[in-house]
């Protein structure tokens, strides 16, 4: 879940570094607070069974405070792209010794999000 002052500029940020398919969730009476909350669903790939690869995208209400990790395949090709998207790096590309590469950014709502890529 990614708290934002401003959904539809992290739903364009987070579409352009990530290529996540984000899509409001339609208001209805089973969906009674969605509305208000501006909650957009996220799909990050495939649906893969046993894997995680949705999550949500909703109007910040207090100053909570986030941090997922991301992997990604081409850390450096996504870490490229934050500053031109309007985010900040905030831990350049670093490898972790038999683990892989990891960085953290900031996207456009503040939220402190990492990106890594194991080891192949």
């Amino acid at each position: 879940m990614i708290p934002a002052d401003d959904v539809d500029r992290a739903r364009r940020f987070y579409a352009a570094l990530l290529g996540w398919k984000i899509d409001p969730v339609p208001a209805s009476p089973d969906t009674m607070g969605i509305a208000a909350m501006q909650y957009h669903a996220i799909l990050t790939g495939p649906v893969e069974p046993g894997a995680l690869s949705t999550g949500g995208l909703y109007k910040r209400h207090q100053k909570e405070p986030i941090l997922s990790f991301v992997q990604v395949e081409d850390i450096e090709g996504v870490v490229s792209k934050v500053e031109n998207l309007g985010g900040k790096i905030s831990l350049p590309v670093t490898e972790i010794p038999g683990v892989g590469m990891t960085a953290m950014i900031l996207d456009t709502e503040g939220n402190l999000i990492g990106i890594w890529t194991p080891l192949d």
